[in-house]
């Protein structure tokens, strides 16, 4: 199911003994400026915010992932999507998945739509929807697959295609998965965005973005925006990617072979309406997840029999599944999208998508599948 290779490729990518003392592991260079040999001639690096040493190797790293020339990181995963709506004029219009990340339509509509742009949004899990929304001054399309928080899976090389023969620019938002389980590049698009937060990071204790290409235009303009705008990761946390790298694959197939379990297991579980996963053959788009990617992740949604006070019973239950906002990380969380990560979707918006009272966010850790599964059974017993 992982990709030839790819365990050993997050161990090894990137990255080398350090060449001065050969550590084994990269080196945080906690420093803000260097000294240069004469004015204007610095031996590598001359201010850490244009580049530092621990950045280059997340970089290079990342980038491999990928399979991508570029990879440039920010100092979270919203600094990365600014950076590619920064590319944008006034006038441009860009299509938007509908079911998109909270934070990301709340940046389009909130802060760049003031700029004369114009964000529309639109369901793509049927790609022949799309193409009656292209305009003269459209310029992205901006898509999520699997989306949050309704996991909607969108064939990413029909998008594609169809953006090329309007000349759009394609940028995939890829945190859901990982490179572990899906490139979008192999599928035709131009940019891949992550929330180094989620999986990449995985041990909820630091927040990142990374924008991965090909481009060489595009990734020029990409590393300036980096440079002007200043938002850049710190050396600590470029370290603490590169460490988590290394254990991104194994960790990538737990999430993966606990969420499939779970999934199945609460189908058949009273206590939940429907339940949402790319791996189950119910999902509405489940032959395109299985045709793109090569593994299922650990994001599960799902709804609960009755209302909001059910819901915060059931929630007030859990022990293992705590909740909190994010994902990806190795502990188990569970979130409601409609009062944390989605409110700040406009009230009618949500209610049209789906993201309504009795919808939960499922990120599946790597605990043993048992020990969740009980932890389900036993807060479904408490309504």
């Amino acid at each position: 199911m992982i990709k030839k290779n790819f365990d050993t490729l997050c161990v090894h990518a990137g990255v080398e003994p350090e060449q001065t003392t050969g550590a084994i592991m990269t080196p945080i260079f906690q420093t803000s400026t260097y000294v240069q040999d004469s004015p204007g001639n610095p031996k590598i690096y001359d201010y850490s915010r244009a580049g530092n040493p621990t950045r280059t190797a997340l970089e290079s790293s990342l980038a491999a992932l990928e399979g991508t020339k570029h990879a440039i990181t920010f100092a979270s995963g919203l600094a990365a999507v600014q950076a590619v709506a920064q590319l944008l004029n006034p006038g441009d219009h860009v299509i938007v998945c509908d079911d998109v990340y909270g934070g990301t339509g709340r940046m389009f509509r909130k802060i760049f739509s003031k700029y004369n742009i114009e964000f529309e949004f639109v369901d793509m899990s049927n790609p022949k929807n799309i193409e009656p929304y292209f305009k003269k001054n459209t310029k992205l399309i901006w898509i999520e697959t699997p989306t949050n928080p309704l996991l909607k899976i969108i064939d990413i090389s029909a998008v594609t295609n169809l953006a090329k023969k309007f000349n759009v620019t394609t940028c995939v938002d890829n945190t859901f998965s990982s490179p572990v389980f899906q490139n979008p590049i192999d599928h035709g698009a131009q940019i891949v965005l992550h929330s180094t937060t989620k999986y990449i990071g995985g041990h909820s204790d630091l927040v990142g973005g990374c924008l991965m290409l090909n481009d060489d235009s595009l990734a020029e303009q990409l590393k300036f925006l980096q440079f002007a705008g200043g938002s850049v990761n710190a050396p600590i946390e470029a370290f603490l990617l590169l460490r988590s790298i290394k254990t991104l694959s194994l960790r990538m197939k737990k999430h993966h072979e606990n969420a499939l379990y779970l999934a199945r297991e609460m189908q058949s579980m009273k206590i939940f309406s429907e339940v949402i996963f790319p791996g189950l053959e119910s999902h509405p788009q489940f032959d395109i997840a299985k045709k793109q990617m090569r593994g299922y992740s650990g994001m599960i949604s799902a709804r609960i029999k009755g209302d909001f006070n059910t819901v915060k019973i059931f929630l007030s239950k859990l022990k293992y599944f705590s909740l909190a906002e994010s994902l990806g990380g190795v502990e188990s969380l569970v979130n409601h999208p409609e009062t944390m990560t989605h409110a700040s979707v406009p009230p009618e918006l949500r209610k049209k998508l789906g993201i309504t009272p009795d919808l939960l966010r499922f990120s599946v850790g790597i605990e043993d599948a048992q020990d969740l599964l009980n932890d389900l059974t036993q807060a479904a017993k408490s309504i």
